[in-house]
């Protein structure tokens, strides 16, 4: 992981967390910590795949929010964490209005594989802390449409094994 996370956070440097003004390479490190503590707890996953998914999840936003492209990610890192890094760009912006961009999303993430499906409902997980918090008239959407996502993705188990790690403060 050390090569991806040299490479994202090169590819973030300078930029902000939206509500706390935090370094954002924070939230995709956050992101693959709780990835590998989930994996291990989960068990049957072995160490080539845990790195993998460690290796996605900290580069899971430089595409959308940087200059980077997915050939870099491709060359950098190899066809298998491109994959996992092109299931979790969002669709950009000129392709149509949300609702319609979150539903493309939807479809590509519901073909995913299991691990890149839970590194995105880890990624919302993360994500709902500061929302939560800090934008409470966003919430009630964020919480619609990760519903509707995890539902899509077979992955409302796992959000709540996640809310309940994090209540025994294992996240």
């Amino acid at each position: 992981m050390i090569k991806a996370l040299e490479f994202a956070t090169r590819m973030h440097k300078g930029q902000v967390r939206k509500y706390t003004g935090e370094e954002y390479i924070t939230h995709p490190v956050a992101v693959a910590d709780i990835v590998e503590i989930y994996l291990d707890k989960k068990g049957g996953y072995s160490e080539e795949e845990i790195g993998m998914a460690m290796d996605v999840a900290v580069l899971h936003d430089t595409v959308e929010d940087t200059e980077a492209t997915m050939e870099d990610i491709e060359e950098k890192f190899g066809a298998e964490v491109a994959k996992g890094v092109w299931f979790l760009t969002k669709t950009p912006n000129y392709v149509g209005n949300r609702k319609f961009r979150k539903e493309l999303c939807e479809a590509r993430l519901r073909e995913a594989p299991e691990i890149v499906q839970i590194i995105k409902t880890v990624d919302m997980f993360h994500n709902s802390w500061t929302i939560e918090e800090h934008d409470p008239k966003f919430w009630q959407t964020f919480k619609e449409e990760t519903v509707s996502l995890l539902i899509a993705m077979d992955t409302l188990e796992v959000m709540g094994e996640l809310e309940k790690m994090r209540e025994n403060d294992e996240v």
